[in-house]
């Protein structure tokens, strides 16, 4: 997995862990057992209280442990990572995703043959085989709105989504965005855009530093070829209160950065009212109404205003 001293690594391999001990275990096994090519492997833990950076230190004494003291994020993370990385391609890995055999060369050889390819992400799959959603448009309102029915479609199991999905990942084409599931970019081009924007704690650093890599020169590109199989959402289950206050306000976060001040501004009503209704629907005793409250009052916050996006 880890290249020697006549062979320098060809890529670094990035993962971040919060709380994801048996997923990272797993992760860094299908590294080891599949990765193809000489690696450098860093791990940058975010403050786990679950001994995931003692088990990667004890099991896999060939990966580099970076250890937060606190959870710095998702995009922070990886920037730490990023700056230690010694290869000319770097492969950002979720904690919950695992390697088939010939992900990493294959995608490693897209990079190789196209000068101006930035990033290319995988044909991703859950444990029972269904293809996941992994690229898509760029997120403007209509786009965004069809593919989140197709994403809603595939996890409720509908044949005519599972269909529509199967057959956009057949086929290799250039995407806006491909998911930092599994996502291998030239460090190059990651450098030359100052990597992930640490604004973003969690959700949407990929379609943002895609759409930045497209804007700096840089093609994004997804290959069916090369297969990963992703666990999804495994490190913030625990927290989903958490996972959706991080998602609204990245959501705003992008749609400032990128869609201008009238569609944010469209997108901080329909947050903001979503959660007001959601405060309401939530009133009466008991502590799993409090809890909806608390966790609903966060996100108006947030789309008032209240809170730095």
């Amino acid at each position: 997995m880890t290249a020697s001293s006549a062979s320098p690594p060809r890529v670094t391999v990035v993962v971040v862990s919060y709380n994801t001990r048996e997923d990272l275990r797993r992760c860094l096994a299908s590294v080891r057992a599949h990765a193809g090519v000489s690696c450098q492997v860093v791990v940058v833990d975010n403050a786990s209280a679950d001994g995931s950076a003692d088990a990667v230190t004890g099991e896999f004494p060939e990966a580099q442990v970076i250890r937060n003291r606190e959870n710095v994020g998702f995009s922070r993370a990886n920037n730490q990572a990023i700056r230690n990385a010694t290869a000319p391609y770097v492969l950002i890995l979720n904690s919950d995703a695992e390697l088939l055999p010939g992900a990493l060369p294959t995608l490693a050889a897209r990079l190789d043959t196209k000068p101006r390819l930035g990033a290319v992400g995988p044909r991703i799959v859950g444990p029972s085989g269904t293809v996941e959603v992994s690229f898509g448009p760029e997120l403007r309102p209509l786009a965004e709105w069809r593919q989140r029915r197709l994403v809603r479609g595939v996890k409720r199991r509908r044949p005519a989504a599972l269909r529509r999905a199967e057959a956009r990942a057949a086929e290799e084409h250039g995407p806006a965005w491909v998911s930092a599931a599994c996502l291998l970019a030239r460090k190059e081009a990651l450098d030359a855009i100052g990597g992930f924007d640490e604004g973003y704690f969690l959700y949407e650093e990929d379609v943002d530093l895609c759409l930045r890599l497209r804007h700096a020169g840089w093609d994004v590109l997804f290959t069916p070829a090369a297969g990963v199989v992703h666990h999804i959402g495994r490190s913030m289950r625990a927290d989903p209160g958490r996972a959706r206050l991080e998602y609204h306000r990245s959501h705003l976060r992008f749609y400032r950065k990128h869609n201008g001040a009238a569609l944010a501004a469209a997108l901080r009503l329909f947050i903001g009212a979503g959660a007001a209704l959601g405060w309401l629907g939530s009133l009466g005793p008991g502590p799993t109404r409090r809890q909806r409250r608390l966790d609903h009052a966060r996100i108006l916050s947030v789309a008032l205003g209240f809170n730095n996006i």
